[in-house]
């Protein structure tokens, strides 16, 4: 049940690759640029979104070129800028700051037939769809930033990609904590999960928590910056240490269904109606 990557130089190679043992169907690869740079790549299988977390890139995917992608020097300076590629489709990356922080975030997609074609398109900062929720009495003030949501569900497969920040210093994130690994609407929708976190100061930790059943034990593990955990199934609840901002690049893939529906553990489901605000959190994954 889910795992645990700890931080590594990838070297630009997938951390969670074609058909991962965990999460198949997810992708995620971390790349690191100079000026000049390039990196290209190509999923026949999997949608995919190159998101600058830091720097500005030219992309191109199939041709088409997206000029000056990303004003941002780091995840915590402003909002996020990227480019969807659709399965199947060649995408060259090409730094054109100092250097450049590129998350690229892939999901299985195999398209209904008769369905449109999609094509590529930019997201810039302002298309951000952001939403605000919980408090600091409740230690679970966050916020979260959607690239890939319900805002352009029309021009996507299943792929959802956000970011997400604990606000202030330590708090819950993915609380009341829920699951959403079985196929069975209205109540839940199964989707497979990604994280990469970051802290703020760098140094900082937190811990992921996994457990299958609302009765159950599960591992808790130790997460600081650059760690990786993929999730199959389980409920999922992280918490930021005390003094530190917790961020978390996530990868959600629906199996089949493009609107995510969270199954929460009915021990705490209650909080769903006492924390301020997670109702339209929950609204905005639908």
């Amino acid at each position: 049940m889910g795992k645990h990557i700890a931080p590594f130089d990838n070297r630009n190679e997938p951390v969670i690759g074609i058909n991962d043992d965990t999460t198949p169907l997810c992708y995620f690869n971390p790349v690191k640029l100079a000026s000049g740079e390039q990196y290209s790549y190509q999923l026949n299988e999997y949608e995919s979104a190159v998101v600058l977390a830091g720097g500005t890139c030219d992309i191109t995917v199939d041709g088409e070129i997206f000029s000056n992608i990303g004003k941002r020097a780091s995840v915590w300076d402003g909002d996020p800028a990227a480019v969807y590629v659709p399965a199947g489709s060649q995408a060259t990356i090409t730094c054109v700051s100092e250097n450049a922080d590129v998350l690229i975030a892939g999901g299985r997609y195999e398209p209904e037939e008769n369905s449109e074609k999609l094509t590529p398109f930019a997201i810039q900062p302002e298309d951000t769809d952001k939403v605000q929720y919980g408090s600091d009495d409740t230690k679970t003030h966050r916020k979260i930033k959607h690239i890939l949501g319900q805002k352009n569900a029309d021009q996507r497969g299943r792929l959802l990609v956000s970011e997400l920040f604990t606000v202030g210093a330590g708090g819950w994130s993915g609380f009341p904590p829920h699951k959403h690994d079985e196929e069975r609407p209205p109540q839940e929708t199964r989707y497979e999960e990604v994280y990469q976190f970051r802290f703020n100061p760098g140094h900082g930790f937190g811990a992921q928590f996994l457990y299958e059943h609302e009765d159950d034990y599960g591992p808790v593990y130790h997460v600081r910056t650059g760690s990786v955990i993929a999730i199959d199934k389980g409920y999922h609840p992280s918490v930021a240490a005390p003094g530190y901002e917790m961020y978390y690049f996530t990868i959600i893939v629906g199996e089949k269904s493009k609107s995510l529906v969270q199954y929460f553990d009915p021990h705490h489901e209650y909080q769903v109606h006492t924390i301020p605000g997670i109702k339209d959190m929950v609204a905005k994954f639908k």
